[in-house]
């Protein structure tokens, strides 16, 4: 069982696991760690780490603090501090987050967007063109 510990006084936090050939159809949410070897098809949500194994599957939005990502993830991620994509990762969609790592192999097909994690999900500032007509 996989353990870490938390921030409170050393106490232990257990993750949730989603064994392989487990099917979830609906919104998952967590406020630990989630490991997940099977399918989901729905939106994950944890305040702490989600991480899809190699035989994983998830067709929906990731959101949580780190994400680490082995098999196969159709939709939009947003970690607020690191995503990393390891050589067997296969991510169709966009990631949103303050660090990015691509290991050798992994396939991705969306955007990127990286920034500070106080600013991941703020809208994008664009500044205006300069006026340049005569008054």
């Amino acid at each position: 069982m996989l353990k870490s510990n938390s921030y409170d006084g050393g106490r232990t936090e257990e993750a949730t696991v989603i064994s392989r050939g487990v099917k979830i159809e609906g919104k998952l949410s967590c406020s630990g760690s989630i490991r997940l070897d099977g399918e989901v098809q729905g939106d994950i949500t944890s305040q702490s780490t989600v991480i899809v194994g190699e035989n994983g599957k998830v067709n929906g939005q990731i959101n949580a603090e780190s994400i680490t990502i082995g098999g196969k993830v159709i939709g939009t991620v947003k970690a607020k501090e690191k995503v990393m994509l390891e050589s067997k990762g296969n991510l169709k969609g966009d990631i949103i987050t303050k660090i990015l790592s691509v290991d050798a192999g992994a396939v991705f097909n969306g955007n990127t967007k990286m920034g500070d994690s106080g600013n991941i999900g703020a809208p994008i500032e664009t500044s205006k063109p300069a006026d340049t007509s005569a008054k």
